[in-house]
């Protein structure tokens, strides 16, 4: 018998009384507290279901020095607040006995119940806070890519890919069509409405489009995403990875997001008065994107391999334009008007932390608007055909083009500093210049080829 599972998206809060007939009814062994790092990797303290009346009232702790960016010794008592929007039944953990295992999403407080400044999810709420003053709600559709590799004899992961197809192809060139459709159905089951999966273009590459939200709940489901797609993989003995380019000269892994900003219920970015069919908020958001991304991209590419992503000739979008329908400009306004209309922000990669991400995103928009910031003239021919010349003349700029790069830009900007506060903003930038160092330092395989018999 299936779990009677519970659909998060866009539902109401659930009582606390509906969540222990649930509990009850799909027996319920364990419940996973979960949250994130912030990195975005996915934490969990599982609990017995006896427990669910603490689990309910706020009642566990956690240990917060044990935790990247999180508190230190001396002040390490914190609490779980369970969202309980966010209950759901894990399918890929059911048994054969009927026994099932739970999951609730959780705010990270402090020990006097105030929420924790650096927990990823509290943060990106306060943004949207922000945005909810001005009367803005962001709803976000992602396109989150991944690759699936072998696992060799002692089930480490490899570079491997499992099958040779390509964007389209179906079987029996496409291996994943049944791993796919595992990962649809488990989602399904979790809440999300699916609407495509494909092979991408790359070998061992797939794509699995689900319906945009609000930008908490899409953070909520972005978490979920990776966390179910790896655990499905895991089934077939393969190894799913949303690392931007585990393999060199074929396309890596981008998280296209889809952004619209709604007021009183209406899609604010239609206008079929005006040019494109495009309002003035929309161009405003535009401008406050292109103006404030190469401070942000630090925190949408967040690692050292997100920039052996972003250079031309791959389909990554490094040029600093925007368009209507051209795919080598950075945003991108796809064709769909009315409530549909949105525009495509196409650098980010799969690897971020969605909360922060979000933020950045939603707090560059609310820039653009707050300060009226128009963007440049469209450029709809293709960029990457351009001489550096010509992308000169027509005052296309570039993304940063390695971590550090992208760091400095952070550091300096005021927004992405607002959108993540001055915690956050603090332990990121201190983790990712470790990381950067730890890079720096390290003698790779590429310079033993080329240096150790030359010189």
């Amino acid at each position: 018998m299936s779990p009677v599972n519970y659909i998060p998206e866009h539902a109401k809060e659930l009582s606390k009384e509906e969540i222990k007939r649930l509990v009850k009814e799909n027996n319920v062994q364990f419940i996973r507290l979960q949250f994130v790092d912030i990195n975005g990797q996915v934490k969990n303290m599982a609990v017995p279901s006896i427990q669910i009346d603490k689990v309910l009232n706020n009642e566990l702790m956690l240990d917060g020095s044990s935790i990247k960016g999180f508190r230190n010794i001396e002040t390490s008592d914190m609490y779980f607040f369970p969202d309980r929007k966010t209950f759901s039944i894990l399918p890929w953990r059911s048994k054969e006995d009927g026994s099932n295992v739970a999951r609730i999403i959780c705010d990270i407080h402090n020990a006097d119940g105030t929420p924790f400044e650096g927990c990823p999810r509290c943060n990106l709420k306060r943004v949207i806070k922000e945005a909810q003053d001005l009367g803005f709600v962001m709803n976000v559709g992602p396109e989150a890519e991944f690759f699936l590799f072998k696992r060799d004899e002692d089930s480490k992961a490899t570079t491997l890919t499992h099958d040779k197809a390509g964007y389209y192809d179906v079987g029996p060139d496409d291996l994943g069509e049944d791993i796919r459709s595992d990962i649809v159905h488990t989602l399904q089951n979790m809440g999300f409405e699916i609407e495509a999966s494909h092979h991408e273009v790359a070998q061992g590459q797939h794509e699995i489009d689900f319906k945009y939200a609000d930008t908490l709940t899409t953070a909520d489901n972005v978490v979920s995403f990776r966390y179910a797609v790896k655990a499905v993989a895991a089934k077939y003995g393969l190894h799913a990875t949303f690392m931007p380019k585990p393999v060199f000269g074929i396309n890596g892994s981008g998280m296209h997001c889809n952004i619209s900003l709604f007021k009183d219920g209406k899609n604010v970015f239609f206008d079929e008065s005006r040019t494109y069919q495009l309002s003035q908020e929309a161009l405003w958001v535009i401008g406050g994107l292109l103006d404030n991304v190469k401070a942000f991209t630090a925190v949408t590419n967040p690692l050292v391999n997100s920039y052996k992503r972003l250079v031309p000739g791959y389909e990554a979008p490094v040029y600093l334009a925007w368009s209507n329908a051209n795919r080598s400009a950075l945003i991108r306004v796809p064709a769909k008007r009315g409530n549909a209309t949105r525009v495509e922000l196409r650098s980010p990669d799969p690897s971020c932390n969605p909360y922060l991400a979000l933020a950045v995103i939603l707090q560059a928009a609310i820039d653009g608007v707050k300060n009226r910031k128009e963007p440049v003239l469209p450029v709809e021919h293709n960029i990457y055909d351009m001489t550096d010349k010509e992308r000169k003349r027509n005052k296309i700029d570039t993304l940063p083009g390695s971590l550090l790069e992208a760091l400095q830009f952070m550091e300096k900007n005021d927004v992405v500093k607002a959108a993540l506060g001055e915690h956050i903003f603090h332990e990121f930038l201190t983790s990712k210049y470790k990381e950067w160092d730890d890079f720096r330092i390290f003698v790779s395989q590429w310079e033993l080829d080329r240096y150790l018999e030359r010189y």
